[in-house]
């Protein structure tokens, strides 16, 4: 079945779409012996695609893990920077896996890694509507600002859903609310906070879609049962 060269590199774990597209834009791709453009499509099935020289290969096993992401971690493969990424805390599982969305550096919690571009892109489109749970602590007037939270808002261009919002403890102007989304935009939980007056101390994700966290430590990573990879797909 033919679909475009940087999605299928994606599907087969061998380049994120971005980077296959500049290796695209670079001639590093060709497809039976011509030299691809971006945009192309081909069929894996039918036509020799390679990269480098070196031919793609079988579409490996579709896999996932959950990682338990630490705060000053970027979710990226690697950084400009030198900040520690969440490959680096994956680096034993044996496979180049990506992120599936992102939790900003000062955040942690819930992450999914996968080899399966496709999977990713089911799980991250706002129109599948995959519910994301945090926990956030926050300071400020939180009585008057959960009602707002719960309102469709627009934040610096951006246009929030509504959230599902409680209230799991509260002390004073300090408490811990479950804040649910399931459109996932850059920031989106923090922005929402500010937006109301509260400010965020700690933003831990503890679910996607039917996937908890549970009681995995911080900084240490598990792949997904065959059930539950089944059950992502059904997401």
């Amino acid at each position: 079945m033919e679909a475009r060269i940087s999605k299928i590199l994606s599907e087969y774990g061998l380049l994120s779409r971005r980077q296959a597209e500049t290796w695209l834009r670079e001639g590093r791709i060709a497809v039976n012996g011509k030299i691809a453009s971006v945009g192309q499509k081909a069929d894996p099935a039918q036509d020799e695609i390679t990269v480098d020289g070196v031919p793609m290969g079988q579409k490996p096993e579709t896999v996932c893990l959950m990682l338990n992401k630490p705060r000053g971690y970027v979710t990226t493969l690697s950084d400009e920077q030198g900040r520690p990424t969440v490959a680096d805390l994956v680096a034993d599982c044996g496979m180049r896996l990506y992120p599936v969305g992102r939790l900003d550096l000062n955040s942690e919690g819930l992450l999914l890694m996968t080899n399966d571009g496709s999977l990713a892109n089911r799980l991250t489109h706002p129109s599948h509507r995959v519910e994301k749970e945090y926990q956030v602590r926050v300071s400020g007037p939180v009585q008057q600002a959960v009602p707002l939270l719960r309102r469709p808002m627009t934040v610096e261009g951006d246009r929030f859903q509504g959230a599902r919002v409680s209230i799991l403890h509260a002390e004073g102007e300090t408490a811990l609310l479950s804040v649910t989304i399931t459109q996932g935009k850059n920031r989106q939980v923090r922005r929402m906070c500010a937006a109301v007056g509260l400010t965020v101390h700690r933003l831990r994700r503890v679910r996607e879609g039917n996937l908890r966290l549970g009681s995995l430590p911080c900084g240490h990573w598990r792949w997904l049962s065959g059930e539950e990879l089944d059950a992502l797909r059904r997401e």
